[in-house]
C-alpha cells in the first residue's frame, strides 16, 4: 500500500510562549484502514488517535523513546491502541474493526462507537519505571479528550484539533490535526489571541478537505502571534513486529497450548495486532519454540 506524503511540522510562537504541531495524516490512516480493515467509524477513530499520537511521539526527546496511547471505553469498538516512537513512526489497532453505527448530526458517531471510558498515556523514556498518566473519556471523540488530558494530567493548557474524512468508497480522504500549548510562562494577551484564533475553528476536517496544509493550519491558529516554524519531519504507519517478535507471543503462550497445536499436525498462522501482518509457524517451528522456551 502507497502513502501519500505525510508529514508534521513543529512550530513556536509568541517568541517561545507558545509551541505547536500539526500534521497531515491521509496516508499512514490510508495504510492502517487497509491493513485492519476498518468500517468508516473505526477508521476516523483510529485515525484520530494515530494522528494525535504521531505528533506526541515527535514531542519526545531521546530516539529510545516510545510513546502509548490506549482508550478504553464501553462502546461496540472496545478499544483502540497506538504506539509512536519520536521520529514520525505510528503504529495502532482498534478491538472491533467492523463497528457499524448510523451517523449523528451528519458526522461519523466515533463518540458514540468509543462508549465511556478511560484514555491512558505511556511514555516509555528509558527510565525505571514508564511514566503513565489516566484520565476520563470527556466525549469519546478523542480530541476533546487529549486537551483535558493535557490540562490535567500534565498541567500544559493545550488544544487538540484532530479530524478523518472519508471518501463514497470508504477510503480515507484527508486526515490530520493540530496540537497548541502554552508554557508556563505565557502573557495574558498571548493566552487570549490565542483563545481567540482556536475559537475561530469549528472543524478541522472542514479545513482540510479545504486544502489546508499544516503549516497554514498553524498560520490560523497563531494569527498575530508571530509564528515560527522549527522543522518539519515526515509521518508514517510503520510497524517494527517480525517472525522472531511474533515468536515471544507464540511462546508466552505456554507450554501445554504448544503441544496440542504440534499435536494437531498443522501448521499455525499468528497476526501482528498492530499491522495485520500473518506469520506461519510450522509444526517443525512450534517443536523449536518449545525446546527454547524451556531453557
Amino acid at each position: 500500500m502507497t502513502q501519500k506524503t505525510d508529514y508534521i511540522v513543529r512550530a513556536t510562537a509568541a517568541g517561545g510562549q507558545i509551541r505547536a504541531f500539526a500534521a497531515t495524516t491521509r496516508g499512514l490512516v490510508e495504510e492502517a484502514r487497509g491493513r485492519h480493515g476498518t468500517s468508516p467509524v473505526a477508521t476516523a477513530a483510529l485515525g484520530r488517535l494515530l494522528t494525535a499520537g504521531v505528533m506526541m511521539g515527535s514531542m519526545m526527546k531521546n530516539d529510545t523513546d516510545v510513546l502509548t496511547l490506549q482508550i478504553s471505553g464501553d462502546g461496540p469498538l472496545g478499544g483502540i491502541t497506538v504506539t509512536a516512537d519520536s521520529q514520525g513512526n505510528v503504529k495502532g489497532y482498534v478491538q472491533d474493526p467492523d463497528v457499524m453505527l448510523p451517523p449523528k448530526n451528519g458526522k461519523l458517531d466515533v463518540g458514540g462507537a468509543v462508549g465511556i471510558g478511560l484514555l491512558t498515556v505511556i511514555k516509555d523514556m528509558g527510565l525505571k519505571e514508564p511514566y503513565s498518566g489516566q484520565t476520563i473519556l470527556v466525549t469519546s471523540e478523542i480530541a476533546e479528550d487529549l486537551t483535558y488530558y493535557f490540562a490535567n494530567s500534565e498541567q500544559v493548557p493545550s488544544s487538540v484539533g484532530l479530524g478523518v474524512l472519508m471518501e463514497k468508497d470508504n477510503t480515507v480522504k484527508c486526515a490530520g490535526g493540530f496540537i497548541v500549548q502554552l508554557m508556563p510562562f505565557a502573557e495574558e494577551r498571548v493566552i487570549s489571541r490565542l483563545e481567540e484564533n482556536v475559537g475561530k475553528i469549528t472543524s478541522v476536517t472542514k479545513l482540510l478537505e479545504e486544502g489546508y496544509t499544516p503549516q497554514r493550519l498553524l498560520e490560523e491558529l497563531t494569527e498575530g502571534l508571530d509564528l515560527e516554524i522549527t522543522d518539519t519531519m515526515p509521518a508514517r504507519f510503520y510497524c517494527n513486529c517480525s517472525k522472531e517478535r511474533v515468536e515471544r507471543a507464540v511462546a508466552s503462550i505456554g507450554e501445554k497450548d504448544i503441544r496440542e497445536m504440534i499435536g494437531e499436525g498443522k501448521d499455525i498462522e499468528v497476526k501482528c495486532h498492530f499491522c495485520n501482518t500473518a506469520y506461519t509457524y510450522s509444526v517443525e517451528e512450534l517443536k523449536s519454540i518449545l525446546e527454547r522456551s524451556r531453557k
